[in-house]
């Protein structure tokens, strides 16, 4: 090699800069989680699940630590923009996720189960659409990731970031796409503002089985939490129609005009389907909703 590094030093070099441009994040009920400094004058991502409030403790490779404000926030996408009051942060380089090809060396950099600036390594398996997850595209990777990597970076081999680990699949990693980052920080959210985040799962009850969004995270505040539905509670649809995937509540989410819609749900021994109706619309204010 021209440098007269060996193989083995560039990937230490590669994980190196991605570890310092990797956060540890307080604030959310679950514990910590990770995200990537996508700018050196503070922006950070994450997930949306690793901060269901306001603000969340911020931690950085050198040790400082910030408060950061929560600027955006799109639970369906899975993505919030933090910001901190720093300059001169180490960013990295964001790569352009449509040129993913499977097979490719991947890179994972995150905060699991407490250690910091772990690394794990594995392969490309796919890029595209999951069953069950609606009309988003995933880089699918064959590496081991657990809790306290979300939010945290996926990269190539050159270590450009490629996506934002989200979860688990069977034994595969899901990243949201580098490119649906940018599109996320470039638009903000159109989306009618829901409070929680969700993940589709197939429940047996009263008698079959049934598809629905299992909430994950409330936002305090937010329609959802004033609905009175909790982290646990499984979204089938509504009275009109019921969900098959998450493009569906997607879908009913989708502009910011103001209206009411009434969401049947199962909580606790899944015997009984409850209903409840919430305000959609209004992106900042809490709205009301009522019950039954």
């Amino acid at each position: 090699m021209a440098t007269g590094k060996t193989m083995s030093a560039v990937f230490g070099d590669v994980a190196e800069g991605l570890r310092r441009s990797t956060v540890l994040i307080h604030g959310g009920r679950r514990g910590s989680g990770s995200g990537l400094i996508w700018s050196e004058a503070g922006q950070i991502v994450t997930n949306a699940h690793v901060v269901p409030g306001a603000h969340a403790g911020v931690q950085l490779w050198d040790g400082r630590e910030f408060e950061a404000q929560v600027t955006d926030r799109d639970h369906l996408r899975d993505l919030a923009a933090l910001h901190v009051a720093a300059h001169g942060l180490p960013s990295v380089s964001i790569a352009d996720s449509s040129r993913i090809r499977p097979g490719e060396l991947a890179l994972a950099i995150g905060n699991p189960l407490g250690f910091v600036g772990a690394l794990s390594t594995g392969i490309i398996h796919a890029v595209g659409l999951l069953r069950g997850l609606g009309t988003s595209t995933w880089v699918q990777a064959d590496l081991r990731l657990a809790p306290g990597n979300s939010g945290g970076p996926l990269a190539n081999a050159s270590g450009q970031v490629i996506g934002i680990n989200t979860m688990i699949a069977g034994r595969l990693a899901l990243a949201i796409p580098s490119n649906a980052v940018k599109n996320f920080l470039s638009t903000g959210s159109t989306a009618a503002w829901f409070g929680a985040s969700v993940y589709p799962t197939s429940i047996p009850a009263m008698g079959r089985k049934l598809f629905g969004l299992v909430i994950l995270e409330i936002q305090p505040g937010s329609p959802a939490a004033t609905a009175s539905l909790m982290p646990g509670d499984i979204l089938l649809g509504t009275e009109e129609h019921k969900f098959a995937d998450i493009a569906d509540l997607r879908g009913l989410l989708e502009g910011a005009h103001l209206r009411q819609v009434r969401f049947e749900f199962l909580r606790g021994n899944y015997q009984r389907v409850r209903k409840v109706t919430l305000q959609l619309g209004d992106l900042r204010r809490p709205s009301q909703a009522r019950a039954a």
